[in-house]
């Protein structure tokens, strides 16, 4: 890690990408029902901010790979604190559906 990598704010396309190479990792969209279904990344899985408990019944392995999308960044960075304090591991804050270039590489 560089000096300044601390300051680089995180690259939905990329983190997108790294998600679809990642074996057995799930992209979670953390935005409310009404935002997804008014569109979304294929193959994420909504789980709102305010029903992120939920996550103890879906995602029960705690090193599942875990790749978290908002709308700006805000809210996936409280989801991925949320999850750290509920035991996962494998976490990464991809930043707001906003910067997503729509596409995806496999």
């Amino acid at each position: 890690m560089g000096l300044f990598d601390f300051t680089r704010k995180p690259d939905i396309n990329e983190g997108v990408r790294n998600c679809a190479a990642t074996p057995g990792a799930m992209l979670l969209d953390v935005r409310n029902p009404d935002e997804y279904a008014m569109g979304h990344i294929p193959g994420s899985v909504n789980l709102p901010l305010s029903e992120i408990r939920a996550a103890e019944d879906r995602i029960p392995e705690l090193d599942t790979p875990l790749f978290v999308y908002c709308l700006s960044g805000a809210r996936s960075s409280r989801a991925v604190a949320e999850l750290q304090g509920m035991g996962y591991t494998n976490l990464r804050n991809l930043g707001g559906i906003s910067k997503w270039n729509g596409e995806i590489e496999k």
